[in-house]
């Protein structure tokens, strides 16, 4: 049994699709044994149970229920993710998918709402600031409790690029991704550091040559992971579904872990547009408590990328 298991009966996490992202998440939270109720609901319910059948099998060794439910079923969930949608395909950008998967949207989080008031809702589906905007507004929850995943897959993807450049496990290099989960996301490299040490202080401390040049390649290949991983694969899952976990474990055990993650706000002087901050995560939502000491031309890139966010929510 997952050491966390025996503290977290009677937890309920739902996942609305049950897509290859939306399976991948229920696996990952049976392997942390986060949650003793996991419900998947799709609208192809053949398929749904499929992945159920096949997940039970995982279910036995984490002690854990995996099933097959309907909107009903989100009532009493501690979380519901929303991974529901149309997915990227390859020449794509995220943007592209904004119509059909906003009207999916339009159906599924009143329904929720509905179903499950004090829930804290999840958003995984691209283009994810836009339609977490639409899942605050669709469910009229507070802006807390509405989080989208948001940068959280780019910050991890950038940590394991300057991890592989400077020679360090991604875990010691403190580097964040904000704005938008896509095109428009920035980099925050005055705030970067390795071992308490800003990027250049560590180089010249470590004898590791400083490159501006790597450092953008590192920045360029963190933006374009995903477009190169569909066009290899089709979809990316593995990434996206663990990234939801560690989105998730804060809000199920309160333990007010800082992540960068979407939440309607203002952003830059843009008001009412979800983007990507750090934020506090804990079992009552996504609280933004202290402000990024962003250097001139990271303020202006970031309201660049609030302001091509917000011209998209305002077109739907």
């Amino acid at each position: 049994m997952p050491p966390q298991s025996a503290h977290l009966k009677g937890i309920k996490i739902v996942i609305v699709g049950a897509g290859s992202v939306g399976v991948t998440t229920a696996y990952a939270l049976l392997l942390e044994g986060l949650a003793s109720d996991i419900v998947l609901i799709d609208i192809d319910q053949n398929r749904a149970m499929g992945e159920v059948m096949d997940l039970s099998h995982a279910a036995h060794f984490a002690q854990a229920r995996v099933r097959v439910g309907d909107y009903e079923d989100c009532a009493g969930a501690a979380a519901v993710v929303i991974t529901a949608g149309v997915n990227q395909k390859p020449g794509q950008t995220r943007m592209d998918l904004v119509k059909t998967n906003y009207a999916l949207f339009q159906d599924i989080v009143p329904r929720i709402a509905k179903n499950a008031p004090d829930t804290i809702l999840v958003v995984a589906t691209n283009p994810v600031d836009v339609l977490t905007h639409a899942a605050h507004k669709l469910s009229g929850f507070p802006v807390e409790r509405v989080i989208g995943s948001g940068t959280a897959m780019d910050t991890t993807r950038f940590r394991h690029e300057l991890g592989r450049y400077f020679g360090v496990h991604p875990r010691n290099v403190h580097a964040i991704i904000i704005g938008e989960h896509g095109d428009t996301q920035l980099p925050v490299w005055s705030l970067a550091t390795i071992s308490g040490m800003r990027l250049k202080d560590y180089c010249a401390q470590a004898g590791h040559p400083y490159n501006e040049e790597e450092l953008e390649a590192c920045a360029r290949r963190t933006k374009e992971a995903a477009y190169e991983i569909i066009q290899r694969k089709g979809k990316t899952n593995y990434g996206v579904a663990s990234v939801l976990v560690h989105v998730l474990e804060p809000i199920i055990t309160d333990s007010d872990a800082i992540m960068t993650v979407s939440r309607v706000g203002t952003y830059a002087g843009v008001q009412d547009v979800a983007v990507s901050m750090p934020c506090k995560l804990n079992r009552r939502g996504a609280y933004q408590d202290v402000p990024l000491l962003l250097n001139e031309k990271e303020q202006d890139l970031l309201k660049k990328s609030a302001l091509s966010i917000k011209k998209v929510i305002d077109s739907v």
